[in-house]
């Protein structure tokens, strides 16, 4: 990797990095937008990842004049999520990869948009991958003010770890996720979907297809 500086404590978001769910959230809004002829297309959802619901909502129904309110909207989708995000698979290299950092005894922490209610049918599958986690927050954890792209849950999942923000390494589909990451004053790595603009992401540190291009043997300390 060509970082400017080894880092010692890693955070990762959830959705497109860790779990393939961008795949559940599209299917599911073209399913419920396709009902007033509209199309959600990645020219919409990447104004939309990586922040919290109610702002994604927001976006969507203004982008796409529905005739539903943001919270309509999202009554609707989370009834539709209760059966399908349990069914979300990890994403290529993810298991591997924080295996492998946990092997190292890098210190981890998960930062995601994700409610309380949502990570706990996300995760339903994978609790194996999240047991190898120091610090899981949410994104309606009551200490946060601002969701991304402000960098509070970034800092609030850095202090968890006891991590000076400078020396941690956040992995991000999202050019939001990536905007709150610079914000923190952290190193960040952008994984763009493979339907996205990489140049959505192109402020991040470095970009990388997958986990499984990144070697974790550089991260943490040496030794």
């Amino acid at each position: 990797m060509l970082l400017p500086r080894r880092p010692t404590h890693v955070i990762f978001d959830l959705d497109g990095v860790l779990l393939d769910t961008e795949i559940i959230y599209t299917r599911v809004t073209q399913q419920i937008v396709a009902r007033f002829g509209k199309t959600f297309d990645w020219s919409i959802k990447s104004q939309m990842v990586g922040k919290p619901s109610i702002e994604s909502a927001r976006h969507l129904v203004r982008a796409l004049e529905l005739p539903l309110s943001p919270e309509e909207y999202l009554a609707e989708r989370e009834a539709i999520f209760e059966t399908e995000m349990p069914r979300a698979d990890t994403k290529a290299g993810a298991v591997d990869f924080v295996a492998g950092l946990a092997s190292r005894k890098v210190p981890m922490a998960l930062a995601t948009s994700s409610t309380q209610e949502s990570f706990a049918l996300k995760s339903t599958r994978h609790s194996s991958l999240f047991a190898y986690f120091d610090a899981i927050v949410l994104g309606d954890d009551p200490r946060l003010e601002r969701g991304k792209p402000a960098p509070d849950i970034f800092l609030l999942a850095a202090s968890e770890i006891d991590a000076d923000p400078a020396q941690c390494l956040v992995f991000e589909d999202a050019p939001a996720g990536v905007e709150a990451a610079l914000a923190a004053g952290m190193m960040v790595v952008g994984l763009p979907d493979p339907a996205m603009d990489p140049a959505l992401l192109a402020g991040a540190t470095l970009i990388a297809p997958s986990l499984s291009d990144v070697p974790f043997d550089e991260i943490g300390n040496p030794g």
